[in-house]
């Protein structure tokens, strides 16, 4: 897909989100100079929208540096938005890079239920085998049989081989027989679901830490990757989960879906700026090539309503 078709598609799926801001920010400026009073309202907007606190913060400050008590369009204030998360999630868009020299490249995804993480590997899949990579997957999450039978649906769709067992079988015993096989049949990605049940969260701390433990066994540098998936309709919710996965499971990168589904999407912003972690790829819809690698200039100008980032 070209650059410009992807930012037609990802400005599509954030419009819940920019609509939100738009109109706001359109209520708070039209004809109005730039006080403390329509700061302090867009502050209030920016927060609501759950930006964060502290990038809140930087676009107000931004703008009372430039325009303090002159008039100030709508647009312009877009446009400063726009550049203060664009600089704030510059710093963490990184592709997501499989290792050659990783035979196979481990990843482990984690994250709680019904975020759609089952289904983002799946997709990750069909894209690593349309690139030439051979891949296998894991179907950990042991304690969902539709979490198993969906994982083995989406290997059979990407022509992928998918290591499963029993439902309440031991997950990283399972791990364990994935990345033995994976090594021995030179496998080039090997994908590991997990549980996300974060109602004992000791009980998947241990779990987590369990897997970890025994598939280093056979390679002391895997997993190459965790990754953590985040729904993005969950809002400030998601920064609660990246906390935990970040302290239990050593959370390496992130992956945001159903950004198409929420006018919340400004909360990628928050967890750019609370935890600096990577954030790989984002999710805009149902199909396989809407999850996308993430670049930070084109989700700016899109949340923010922009046209384009060229």
């Amino acid at each position: 897909m070209s650059r410009q078709g992807w930012f037609a598609r990802l400005k599509s799926g954030l419009k819940r989100s920019s609509s939100a801001l738009t109109r706001g920010i359109g209520d708070i400026f039209t004809k109005r100079r730039l006080d403390d009073d329509t700061l302090e309202e867009l502050e209030d907007l920016l927060i609501s929208a759950d930006l964060g606190v502290a990038t809140a913060g930087k676009v107000s400050q931004r703008l009372a540096a430039d325009k303090f008590d002159k008039e100030i369009s709508p647009r312009d204030v877009r446009a400063a938005l726009a550049e203060v998360i664009g600089e704030v999630l510059a710093p963490v868009a990184r592709p997501l890079h499989i290792d050659p020299d990783h035979r196979p490249h481990v990843i482990l995804m984690v994250g709680v239920n019904g975020t759609g993480k089952t289904t983002t590997i799946g997709k990750l899949a069909r894209q690593f085998r349309a690139e030439g990579r051979s891949v296998m997957l894991a179907a950990g999450d042991t304690f969902r049989a539709a979490a198993i039978e969906q994982l083995q649906v989406w290997g059979e769709r990407s022509g992928v081989p998918v290591v499963a067992g029993k439902v309440g079988g031991d997950a990283a015993a399972l791990a364990f027989e994935a990345l033995t096989r994976a090594r021995a049949e030179g496998v080039d990605v090997l994908m590991i679901d997990t549980a996300g049940r974060l109602q004992n969260k000791q009980g998947l701390m241990d779990e987590l830490a369990k897997i970890v433990r025994v598939i280093r066994k056979i390679d002391d540098k895997a997993p190459h990757d965790v990754l953590l998936v985040l729904d993005a309709t969950t809002g400030q919710n998601a920064v609660n989960q990246v906390a935990v996965f970040r302290d239990i499971a050593g959370v390496t990168g992130l992956i945001m879906t159903k950004l198409d589904g929420t006018a919340r999407g400004g909360v990628l912003v928050a967890c750019a700026e609370k935890f600096a972690l990577p954030i790989h790829l984002i999710g805009v819809g149902e199909g396989v090539e809407d999850l996308h690698p993430f670049n930070a200039a084109d989700f700016a100008g899109a949340i923010a309503g922009l046209d384009s980032q060229e």
